[in-house]
């Protein structure tokens, strides 16, 4: 049997800034394979966004399919801890290190479930990135291609990232809002100020561009999701002299869009907006994922009926917050995300109480006995 702390401890203190590592892999694999899953890892991309590696261990074979998402990479730790973000301790019941809420102790968690059900029907998977915290371009999206590759299809996934608010259970995310990252740069024309004949000041311009987008509606939200928000991260130009007319300003926006909107539309319209206001302006676009919903069905259930039984709480159905990796695996099948309150995630001294890994680990055993059993 597998103590979900004491391997959550055991990967936190693998040092597994995006992109994560092998060494942190290898505790995982290390756990995994005494309970009969065949472990594969491979390594996929090309710099700037890769090399990345992954995992995938599969327990059984054929149908049903459940399989386990989450990712072993994390943020960088900043500064301000108490204690080494790499070095794991337990104070005050609860366990401090970088990973430990955003997601290292619910990839421990489930490994727990697992090896409490060593026998079951069909397919157990562990779908594990190395880069989800990252750019993500060759993490969850090789793991797809290497499973398609293998003939291999998951019928339902949950993803471990921490989704409960107040409490364990209070929350699972059936759905994720999608993201667009946009730059827009304006030409201008350095000069002096005094002279502005002579040159060609692109702020007032990014200033034009700006108002109008912050001013736009995109929609109201509907009963799954709120509305669509469109957020500036950042305006700049060069540094210059107090007297000096730049040469360029830019911009930098976000926006996260709910299932009536499509990233490629929001680009357009923001190209569209740009084009109005500074002719020659140019925009770059990344979109990071699209909004998806998973219906109700089995894996609601699944995932409700443990919760409740473990812990009397009926959780909420939300679609806030950020992304996960479930915008590429809902290509798959059904997808929902659930897993610890998620109050430290990102921040100095993240935590988790260990009370909530060892009832999180029991609820994942439920789900995979309902699943598979």
């Amino acid at each position: 049997m597998i103590d979900p702390i004491e391997l959550a401890k055991r990967l936190i203190a693998c040092p597994s800034i995006t992109p994560a590592g092998s060494r942190v892999f290898d505790q995982l694999e290390e756990a995994l394979l005494p309970l009969g899953f065949d472990v594969h890892r491979f390594v996929t991309g090309e710099a700037p966004d890769g090399p990345v590696e992954n995992l995938v261990a599969i327990r059984g074979s054929g149908s049903p399919h459940f399989g386990f998402a989450g990712h072993l990479d994390v943020v960088p730790p900043g500064d301000g801890w108490a204690s080494d973000p790499f070095a794991p301790l337990i104070e005050g019941g609860r366990l401090i290190g970088r990973g430990a809420n955003d997601m290292k102790s619910a990839i421990a968690a489930f490994a727990a479930a697992a090896s409490r059900v060593p026998e079951h029907r069909g397919t157990l998977s562990f779908l594990i990135t190395g880069d989800e915290e990252g750019p993500a371009m060759f993490g969850t999206p090789a793991i797809i291609d290497w499973l398609a590759e293998h003939a291999l299809k998951p019928d339902m996934i949950l993803i471990g990232e921490p989704t409960s608010e107040a409490a364990l259970g209070d929350t699972i995310k059936i759905g994720r809002r999608g993201s667009v990252n946009l730059w827009i740069t304006v030409p201008g024309t350095q000069g002096h100020v005094a002279y502005p004949h002579r040159a060609d000041n692109p702020i007032g311009k990014l200033a034009r561009i700006v108002a109008a987008l912050d001013a736009l509606v995109l929609d109201e939200g509907n009963a799954s999701f709120p509305p669509s928000n469109l957020e500036f991260t950042d305006i700049g130009c060069p540094p210059g002299a107090t007297n000096l007319i730049p040469g360029g300003a830019t911009a930098r926006l976000n926006i996260r869009f709910n299932n009536l909107q499509r990233g490629a539309d929001l680009v357009r319209m923001v190209e569209a907006v740009v084009e109005r206001e500074a002719p020659g302006a140019s925009v770059v676009a990344k979109i990071s994922g699209e909004a998806f919903l998973t219906p109700p069905g089995q894996l609601y259930d699944l995932v409700v009926s443990a919760i409740e039984d473990e812990t009397g709480i009926k959780p909420a159905l939300s679609t806030g917050g950020g992304t996960s990796d479930g915008r590429f695996l809902i290509a798959l099948c059904p997808v929902v995300d659930f897993g610890l309150p998620n109050a430290s995630m990102h921040k100095v001294g993240e935590s988790a109480a260990v009370a909530d890994i060892e009832t999180l680990a029991n609820i994942y055993q439920r789900v995979i006995e309902r699943a598979l059993t």
